[in-house]
């Protein structure tokens, strides 16, 4: 490619395209929803052809909608996905029971989970033993050094000492430094986000990359295939190979049936020559840095680490890159980094749904059960199950001071709704709930007695504890433990927060709502 030919390409991908009602008709989007309203009628219309009269398709409907009753019953989900389903299936029989089987079959799922499991499998040998690490956690912190042992065996993720950490309170403080760390890179550039959008922010990010990949750094994207839906074109991926970049979308949304859809790439993830890496809530569109106003002020939060940390963060996007790649790659990218000296320790590691292990959740349940003096925490959803509603409920009342921080201004009233719903009993079992009065908060961070804490992609919700591919770093004895508290205490003063008196004066038409869409919410 001619440089005239780079540089308009270049020009086209980094404007932001404008779509009118005429491109929203006949769009991708569009296409795709009839195709599988198709797929549904023709599924009912075969249904309908093999019973013969009214009276015996009834007749068979009840006897089985109460075999599979009997069936959710038994299985070993979550006891709210068993209510709500059972739910479904009993108010809507042959649409719950087509949609159950579906679900349970996971036929799009399981290829990819195998492809994965392929990935990982290769992945061991680069993974470094940490049992000293755990031994010496286990002399100062046998509870902390229970969470450690957890992620190392069942997260396939080690505990990395001799890290600097860097803690991000806003977006935009985050996307400065990791400009500059871009325009360092001499090796490659990895890059895993759930959003990307055309912008000022991927605009300079764009830029970096592809003056990087003429360089001859080895520049690889790796993006959600929800965005070919809303944000970039499908070919997007050969776009970005025009300027010297590998790129992949993950799951890319096609016209036929499948539970896969709903096991997005929630990740973020940026990792620069092995050494540096960044992770948090934040996506690559202008709202998250605050150039975009949608909901008020947009608070999100990241954290960067530079020394043997990184090495987990790579090995993380390698995993989920290499998973449909024929050769598994990794030696190159992991070779040994020089030493820093920095206290504390670091685990990244990531949350696959496609295993019966519930590492996020029971990361965030391990921090809430050990806690003695104090547990913060920053969400923008507040989605629970029983046993994590039970988890903040109970750590309240042995004299933990729990505090979470949510948004003022909601991006889905829906969300909001089913957050608002909790807050009656939480409040009275002693959480204190704050709302972030400038705006929304996007944050996912666990802060706990000075000396532990998490900051990732994962939200307090189902689909982040069970549905999507997640990451996060927990954080032990690290210096920037203050810097994170800091912040927390910075947020609450610009926060309101919420009384069992402001819980009383909600309508009753938002609490039926909220109560109708609380039994709704694992399938949401």
């Amino acid at each position: 490619m001619s440089d005239l030919d780079r540089k308009r390409t270049e020009q086209k991908l980094l404007q932001q395209s404008k779509r009118g009602l005429f491109h929203v008709i006949f769009s991708r989007t569009v296409i795709i929803m009839l195709l599988l309203l198709m797929n549904f009628f023709l599924l009912f219309s075969l249904l309908f052809e093999l019973f013969e009269g009214v009276t015996l398709f009834f007749g068979g409907m009840v006897a089985v909608t109460g075999v599979m009753l009997i069936i959710i019953l038994n299985t070993d989900d979550d006891p709210a996905f068993k209510l709500s389903w059972c739910i479904v299936v009993a108010v809507l029989p042959l649409l719950g029971i087509v949609l159950y089987t579906v679900v349970r079959l996971d036929f799009g799922s399981r290829v990819h989970k195998k492809m994965l499991e392929k990935s990982v499998e290769s992945s061991l040998p680069y993974i470094p033993d940490s049992s000293g690490v755990l031994q010496t956690i286990e002399q100062q912190d046998p509870g902390t050094a229970g969470i450690v042992r957890y992620l190392q065996q069942h997260g396939h993720a080690p505990t990395y000492a001799n890290t600097e950490v860097r803690y991000f309170p806003l977006g935009e403080d985050k996307f400065e430094e990791m400009l500059r760390q871009m325009e360092k890179a001499e090796r490659f550039i990895f890059l895993e986000y759930f959003i990307i959008v055309p912008g000022q922010m991927w605009g300079q990010i764009l830029e970096v990359l592809s003056r990087k990949a003429k360089e001859g750094v080895e520049v690889r994207v790796l993006y959600d295939g929800m965005n070919a839906v809303t944000n970039l074109p499908y070919n997007y991926p050969k776009q970005l190979e025009k300027l010297g970049i590998k790129c992949k979308m993950f799951s890319p949304v096609r016209p036929f049936v499948s539970t896969h859809y709903n096991n997005r790439d929630h990740r973020k993830i940026l990792v620069i020559d092995g050494h540096t890496a960044f992770t948090g809530g934040i996506n690559l569109q202008d709202r998250y840095i605050n150039q975009e106003e949608v909901y008020g002020h947009w608070k999100d939060t990241a954290v960067m680490v530079q020394g043997e940390a990184a090495r987990g963060f790579t090995l993380l996007f390698l995993q989920m890159w290499n998973a449909n790649e024929w050769e598994q790659i990794y030696e190159p990218y992991l070779q040994p980094q020089p030493q820093i000296s920095a206290p504390g320790y670091v685990i990244p590691y990531g949350e696959d749904p496609t295993r019966q292990e519930r590492i996020a959740k029971n990361v965030y349940l391990s921090i809430l059960n050990q806690a003695k003096k104090y547990v913060y925490i920053m969400t923008p959803y507040l989605i629970l199950d029983s046993e994590m509603s039970g988890a903040l409920q109970y750590a309240a009342k042995r004299g933990v001071d729990v505090r979470i921080v949510l948004p003022h201004i909601p991006d889905k009233r829906t969300a909001f709704a089913l957050a608002k719903s909790h807050y009656r009993e939480l409040i009275g079992a002693g959480v204190k709930i704050y709302e972030y009065t400038p705006g929304f908060v996007h944050a996912k961070v666990f802060l706990s007695d000075d000396t532990c804490g998490v900051v990732g992609s994962i939200n307090l919700d189902y689909r982040s504890l069970y549905l999507h591919y997640e990451c996060a770093a927990y954080l032990y004895q690290v210096s920037t433990l203050p810097d994170i508290k800091a912040d927390f205490v910075d947020t609450m003063a610009k926060s309101q927060e919420i009384t069992a008196a402001d819980v009383k004066k909600q309508s009753l038409l938002t609490r039926i709502a909220a109560a109708l869409l609380k039994v709704a919410a694992p399938l949401m």
